[in-house]
């Protein structure tokens, strides 16, 4: 028992690991997954650097603990079956527009194993189920599920990372009307 004067030792680790995710997040945000250093991060989590290999091992590891995203996607089962593909774009650009995180995860994804890995895991837990929910044929919807994925996957690259001018310039109505019918259609087309 403490006297309330002292930190106890899993109140201190808890601390430390909760410091270095968010320094972590802020550094792979604003550096991207290749500049970001273990170092930089230890110094602006005001710790020594072993200390992040104690606790997550590698860069990897401390990347893929530092991006637990979760995509809150709608419940499609909710919106009408001939607006899911609009309701999935219109929230794919509040996530983005909203959450540096996912740029920092996109640029890493397309670079590295760890990145690469946690994708596949956002794909798998999260759009591959919101997929099923609409998909005329169970059987289809990993295929259906990446279609939209390479669709939301390439705007979020070429607009928030590559930075292409006309992709910024596009509106979030006009970026609607191009998607929607285009993810509508990967998801509840029949099977060509």
């Amino acid at each position: 028992m403490t006297d309330g004067t002292k930190t106890s030792p899993a109140r201190r680790s808890d601390a430390t690991r909760t410091a270095i995710l968010a320094a972590a997040r802020e550094r792979f945000a604003a550096d991207g997954y290749d500049r970001a250093t273990i170092r930089a991060i230890a110094k602006d989590a005001r710790i020594d650097p072993s200390m992040v290999m104690r606790y997550y091992g590698s860069k990897e590891g401390l990347f893929a603990a530092a991006v637990a995203l979760d995509l809150r996607l709608p419940d499609l089962a909710r919106v009408p079956r001939d607006e899911a593909g609009r309701a999935l774009v219109a929230h794919f650009l509040g996530l983005w527009e909203e959450n540096e995180e996912l740029t920092a995860v996109l640029r890493v994804g397309a670079t590295n194993q760890a990145g690469a890995e946690r994708m596949q895991g956002i794909f798998r837990d999260q759009l591959l189920p919101v997929a099923r929910q609409v998909c005329p044929d169970p059987e289809q919807a990993p295929a259906r599920a990446a279609l939209c994925a390479a669709q939301l996957l390439g705007l979020a690259l070429t607009r928030y990372v590559l930075r292409l001018p006309p992709a910024r310039e596009l509106t979030r109505e006009e970026l609607l009307a191009w998607l929607g019918p285009t993810v509508q259609r990967y998801l509840t087309a029949p099977n060509p």
